[in-house]
């Protein structure tokens, strides 16, 4: 099965994530199918860029997002309604 959900970069006690679609049983930073945007939360607002597009293919092919990317696909359609 098909997971959204974050891959940790950034150097230590400075996270950043990108989010990308991977085979559950990969490891969290291992290998990957596809990146589909990323998100920072050390910046003040937090910086959140997905490509929704793509998102919404991989959620339409059955992939599951995990808890804490549902919550940033929400943020990230909710900023784009209101730009």
């Amino acid at each position: 099965m098909v997971r959204i959900r974050l891959m940790r970069r950034g150097a230590k006690k400075k996270p950043f994530y990108r989010v990308v679609a991977a085979d559950q049983r990969s490891k969290r930073d291992g290998r990957f199918i596809e990146q589909l945007g990323y998100y920072d939360p050390m910046k003040e607002p937090m910086d959140i860029k997905l490509d929704l597009e793509r998102v919404d293919a991989w959620l339409g092919n059955g992939a599951q997002p995990s808890e804490t990317v549902a919550r940033l696909i929400e943020r990230a359609r909710n900023a784009a309604a209101n730009a």
